[in-house]
């Protein structure tokens, strides 16, 4: 306790020293904050990827969900303070004030904050990305490009790195995380996007094995929460830590919370399996379309402005059953439309527009 108590406590002082010094850099940093935010990855980066490259999206959408469950769980047993609430309880400033830490509209996160939700989906997505651009390149050895393609994978992995640095000092400057939160953070996201390097079986999933899937995620961490609530271990304390000192009530979403995610995660790899194996989607992404850049071309278009709509459906958040189920509904369609809806319609279109030129 002593030492965490330090960690904590060296943790506020780097964050201090750094919206002191980098004050001038605030809107960047809040920006990289929103790029790390793993509901990204639903709306910008898997759309992008699926028509490029179907294997990378899927696997992107698996790493993204796993990766997430994993960050909860970690969070339900670490117990990880967040910054902005721990220097107003804590004692080890007995004999003066506490440290002034600035508040941001993105800082009062409500769940537990070891290891950060955004350094870890941000790793663990552009480790995805990365290792998949450097598969293309892998041909350049044999023809004899060693240089070109020791350049490429430098670059790329400098472009990694540089995001993720940014994501973690992003966090750590709005007081949301301390240090090694996110450190931790990347490195576990790192690691849950190798696993799944060597799992091509996801590739070929049945809709069967997306349910039973999202059965067990669902069923494990309910029956975990459960258990230690039967324990008198409540792994919601963090909320009310959220709402008791953040700087402004309205900054208090409960999108934040540990379920809120759950949720969310559970709908994306449901709607994802629901696609995969419909009939939409062998009609168009396995047909003779498919392999033309026009079609996916469009389908890339017309997915990234789809899913730009459903942030204007606003998920009623009175009833908190019913805004999970919502938000369950929501999630699992963004996928749906990207798989299977939007190139079933570019495919109609590009078909009907052939057969009025022929």
């Amino acid at each position: 306790s002593i030492k965490m108590d330090l960690l904590h406590s060296n943790g506020v002082l780097i964050i201090q020293r750094l919206q002191r010094d980098y004050r001038a850099y605030q809107d960047f940093l809040n920006f990289m904050s929103h790029v790390g935010d793993p509901r990204n990855i639903f709306s910008i980066y898997f759309p992008l990827w699926f028509q490029l490259n179907q294997v990378v999206g899927t696997k992107m959408i698996w790493v993204a969900v796993i990766g997430d469950w994993f960050n909860l769980i970690f969070k339900w047993i670490l117990f990880g303070h967040r910054p902005y609430w721990w220097v107003q309880e804590t004692m080890i400033y007995p004999n003066q004030s506490s440290p002034c830490l600035e508040q941001f509209p993105i800082t009062c996160e409500t769940g537990p904050g070891s290891p950060s939700g955004h350094a870890m989906g941000s790793s663990c997505v552009w480790y995805v990305m990365v290792t998949a651009a450097l598969s293309y390149t892998v041909r350049w050895k044999e023809k004899s490009a060693v240089t070109l393609h020791r350049l490429t994978w430098s670059f790329l992995w400098s472009i990694f790195w540089i995001i993720q640095i940014s994501v973690c000092i992003s966090r750590v400057f709005i007081a949301t995380h301390f240090p090694h939160q996110v450190i931790l953070g990347v490195f576990a996201g790192i690691l849950v996007a190798e696993a799944f390097e060597h799992t091509p079986a996801i590739q070929t999933a049945s809709l069967r094995v997306y349910i039973k899937t999202n059965l067990f995620l669902f069923v494990f961490a309910l029956g975990f929460y459960l258990v230690l609530k039967l324990l008198d271990i409540d792994l919601l304390w963090s909320v009310p830590k959220a709402k008791k000192w953040c700087a402004n009530p309205d900054w208090i979403n409960i999108d934040t919370t540990p379920f809120a995610g759950l949720v969310r995660n559970l709908g994306a790899l449901f709607g994802l399996g629901l696609g995969i194996n419909s009939e939409m989607f062998i009609t168009s992404c396995k047909g003779k379309n498919s392999c033309k850049r026009s079609f996916r071309i469009l389908c890339i278009a017309a997915s990234l402005a789809t899913l730009q709509l459903y942030n204007f459906v606003k998920i009623p958040t009175h009833t908190e059953y019913l805004f999970y189920i919502l938000s369950f509904c929501k999630s699992a369609a963004m996928p749906l439309t990207v798989v299977a809806l939007v190139p079933y319609c570019v495919h109609s279109l590009m078909r009907t527009t052939e057969k009025k030129l022929n």
